[in-house]
């Protein structure tokens, strides 16, 4: 599995298990896209809390994972090379939590259902 964080054009960080998406031989393939799989929009805000004053304190940041193009079926979506900016390591802590809330918790689901 090769997790990244993906920054498209439109400006959406993504998070997925990403592959390569080639055209042609081994030797001459030329790489046109990733596909990414069980991709999702990384968001981060800043929770405002409210103190025991009643005034409004700043504290962190948030992340929430929500699906990417959330009303398909599908699980691989391929993204040609020109809407991608750029493919980074995500830090150690989103990349546990992706793991642990999309990768795992479509598995567990899958278990569910079997039994």
């Amino acid at each position: 599995m090769t997790i990244k964080l993906v920054l498209l054009k439109s400006g959406e960080d993504i998070i997925a298990d990403v592959g390569e998406m080639s055209l042609g031989e081994e030797e001459n393939a030329r790489l046109i896209g990733y596909y990414l799989n069980k991709p999702c929009v990384v968001k981060m805000v800043k929770p405002t809390l409210l103190t025991e004053d009643g005034h409004n304190k700043k504290s962190g940041f948030e992340v929430s994972l929500f699906p990417w193009i959330p009303l398909t079926q599908e699980k691989t979506i391929p993204v040609p090379t020109d809407w991608v900016i750029t493919i980074v390591e995500p830090t150690e802590q989103l990349k546990q939590m992706y793991i642990e809330d999309v990768v795992n918790y479509e598995s567990n689901q899958n278990n569910t259902l079997n039994e």
